[in-house]
C-alpha cells in the first residue's frame, strides 16, 4: 500500500496542478474576456462619441449654410429693391425736368402771346398765313386773332418736338427717355385741339374754312383738320414691321376711324342741306326771321362737328401710340410731322412758282 502512496501523492499533485492550471487559465480567460469586452465597450463609446460629434457638427453646419443662403437672398432682394428705387427716382427726375421745361416754355409763350395780342389790338387787324382776317364791319375778332398767334407758336414748337424725336432716334437713347418725348408730342397735339375748340366758339366758320392753314393743307382738309384714316396711311410705311396682333389692331382702328368719318360727313351733308332749305324759303331779310334764326342754329351746331372730328383725331393718335412700341410710335410721329411740314413747303413752292405773263 505504501508503494501506491507516491503515485497517489503525485496523482494528487497532478490533480492539484491541473486544478491550479485550470483555475489560472479560467482566470486568465476571464480576464482576457473582460479586457476585450472593456475595450469593445470603450471603442463603442468612442465611436458613439465620434458619431455624436460628427452629427452635432453637421447639425451645426446646416443652420450655418441655411443662414448664409438666407443672407444671400436678403442681399439680392435689397440690391434689386435699391436698383428699382434708383430707376424710379431717375424716371421721376426726368419727368420733373420735362414738366418744368414745359411750364417754362408755356410761360414764355403766354407772355409773348399777350404782347402780340396787345400789338394786334392796337393795329386793328391780324394777318394770317394767306390773308388778313377781319370781323363784321372791319372789326377784329380777338378770339380768332389769339388763335392765329397761338397756332403760329404751336407750329414753331411742333417743329422743335419733331426735331427732338428725330435726334433721339438717331442717338439710340433709352425707351424711357424716348417715351417721354412721345408723350410730350402727343400732348402738343392735344393742345392744338384745345386751341381749336376755343377758336370754334369764337368763329366756327373761320376755323372750318381753314383760313389759318396754307392752301395745300386746305386742299386735304376734312372738318377743320386731317382725316384720321389718312394719318394711318401716312405713318404705316414708317412703323413696319408689325406683329400679327399689331397689324390686326391697326386695321381695326383704321376701319373704325373710316366709319366715324363717314358718319360725321353724312351729318355735315344733312346740315348743309338743311341750311340750303332754310335759306331758300326766305323771301326777304325782313320777313324771314324764323328761317334765318333756324339757319343760325344750324351754323352753331357746326362747333359740335369740329369738336367731334378733333376728338376722333386725338383718339386715333392715342390708340395708335398704345398699339405700337415706343420706337414705332416715335417713328410714326416723326413721319407725321415731316408730312405736314412737306405740305406747308409745297404750298410755299406753289405760291412762288413762276407765272406766265400774257
Amino acid at each position: 500500500m505504501g508503494m501506491y502512496e507516491p503515485f497517489q501523492q503525485l496523482s494528487g499533485w497532478e490533480n492539484t496542478f491541473n486544478t491550479i492550471t485550470s483555475t489560472n487559465n479560467n482566470n486568465q480567460t476571464s480576464s482576457t474576456v473582460h479586457e476585450v469586452d472593456a475595450a469593445t465597450a470603450e471603442a463603442d463609446v468612442n465611436n458613439k462619441g465620434n458619431y455624436t460629434s460628427l452629427y452635432n457638427n453637421s447639425a451645426e453646419a446646416e443652420p450655418s449654410s441655411n443662414n448664409d443662403q438666407d443672407e444671400v437672398q436678403i442681399n439680392d432682394k435689397t440690391k434689386r429693391r435699391l436698383a428699382q428705387n434708383r430707376e424710379a427716382a431717375r424716371k421721376s427726375r426726368l419727368r420733373k425736368k420735362a414738366h418744368v421745361q414745359q411750364l417754362e416754355e408755356s410761360r414764355l409763350k403766354l407772355s409773348q402771346l399777350e404782347q402780340e395780342l396787345v400789338r394786334a389790338r392796337q393795329q386793328g387787324l391780324c394777318v394770317t398765313s394767306d390773308a388778313s382776317y377781319l370781323g363784321p364791319a372791319g372789326t377784329m375778332n380777338t378770339g380768332i386773332a389769339a388763335f392765329e398767334m397761338e397756332y403760329k407758336h404751336w407750329l414753331e414748337e411742333h417743329s422743335k418736338r419733331v426735331s427732338e424725336i428725330r435726334t433721339a432716334l438717331g442717338a439710340h437713347i433709352s425707351d424711357i427717355e424716348l417715351k417721354m418725348l412721345v408723350d410730350v408730342c402727343l400732348n402738343h397735339y392735344a393742345n392744338l385741339f384745345r386751341m381749336k375748340a376755343d377758336a370754334a366758339k369764337a368763329d366756327v366758320l373761320f376755323l372750318i374754312s381753314g383760313m389759318w392753314r396754307t392752301s395745300t393743307e386746305r386742299f386735304f382738309q376734312w372738318i377743320g383738320g386731317f382725316r384720321p384714316s389718312e394719318l394711318l396711311n401716312v405713318v404705316m410705311p414708317h412703323i413696319e414691321p408689325l406683329t400679327d396682333q399689331q397689324l390686326l389692331a391697326v386695321r381695326n382702328l383704321q376701319q373704325s376711324s373710316q366709319q366715324a368719318e363717314e358718319a360725321l360727313s353724312q351729318g355735315l351733308d344733312k346740315l348743309q342741306q338743311g341750311l340750303v332749305e332754310n335759306i331758300a324759303v326766305v323771301e326777304s331779310l325782313n320777313h324771314g326771321g324764323a328761317q334765318m334764326a333756324l339757319a343760325m342754329e344750324n351754323l352753331q351746331s357746326l362747333e359740335g362737328f369740329v369738336n367731334q372730328a378733333d376728338h376722333l383725331r386725338k383718339q386715333s393718335l392715342q390708340q395708335m401710340s398704345k398699339i405700337l412700341t415706343t420706337r414705332q410710335a416715335a417713328r410714326g410721329l416723326l413721319a407725321l410731322g415731316e408730312y405736314f411740314h412737306r405740305l406747308r413747303a409745297l404750298s410755299s413752292l406753289w405760291a412762288a412758282r413762276p407765272r406766265e405773263r400774257n
